[in-house]
């Protein structure tokens, strides 16, 4: 392990694209220095890096890893710790979302959807413990608000999710009182690049008490508020929705 690095560290998964990215922004512009995972995105991963280390320099750290290999995870905190010397923070932001109707699912999407929502977020967290209690850190999950309403046609991603909201409030429970456990629950915050599933995207903003989209930002801006300003707060789903959980 390296010698123990003067600012805290946060690890964020899947951080090279969409909310990911935004969340990592956010974070290292509030003062953290990142360890950036990423699966395949590479070269996105890389150009984060390298921009958030034009404002700060030797500030961030890329790794590669197939969470769904349990086995490659207590290296890649390695890897981690091995460039920082600390841990602060663990981001389970990686996930995977697609659609599993009832009569056409297979033990391959079951698999998959529940590997990267709930399975990869329970070991890394493991893997991260000793580190994270050594800082008295914390950990954010992010979950879905499909979690709690399901959305059609993807029962297993929603039945993953709810599983990742169940183990939120699980190692609150367990890991308390040295490290916290937290989760952010998005609505429509980044639709899908396929335009699915959300067909009739107005009529369900009009559902909603904003009626509006939010922001990735708004999510990220959850993130940072549960690490560095919510230090009695455990246990807790946030959810950043515009109301939308209100609604019929």
């Amino acid at each position: 392990m390296s010698p123990r690095h003067e600012r805290p560290v946060v690890l964020i998964t899947g951080a090279g694209k969409r909310v990911g990215a935004v969340i990592a922004r956010t974070l290292h512009a509030a003062g953290y220095d990142l360890a950036l995972h990423y699966r395949h995105a590479a070269a996105d991963t890389e150009l984060l890096a390298h921009s958030l280390d034009q404002h700060r320099a030797d500030s961030t750290f890329t790794v590669q890893g197939e969470l769904a290999d349990l086995e490659h995870l207590p290296d890649l905190l390695a890897k981690v710790l091995g460039r920082f010397g600390r841990l602060d923070a663990l981001v389970n932001n990686a996930s995977a979302f697609y659609p599993t109707p009832v009569g056409s699912a297979t033990a391959a999407q079951w698999n998959e959807l529940f590997a990267s929502n709930a399975q990869a977020p329970f070991f890394l967290s493991q893997a991260a413990l000793p580190a994270l209690r050594e800082a008295r850190g914390a950990i954010v999950n992010l979950v879905d608000i499909y979690a709690e309403r399901p959305l059609a046609q993807h029962p297993l991603y929603c039945m993953a999710k709810a599983a990742l909201a169940a183990m939120t409030r699980s190692l609150a429970l367990d890991l308390g009182p040295d490290v916290r456990v937290n989760g952010v629950a998005p609505g429509a915050v980044m639709w899908p690049s396929d335009g699915k599933p959300y067909d009739d995207q107005q009529a369900m903003l009009a559902r909603t008490p904003l009626q509006r989209a939010g922001s990735p930002e708004d999510v990220a801006g959850a993130v940072l508020w549960l690490l560095r300003d919510a230090p009695f707060v455990t246990g807790q789903i946030l959810r950043i929705d515009g109301g939308r959980t209100l609604s019929v």
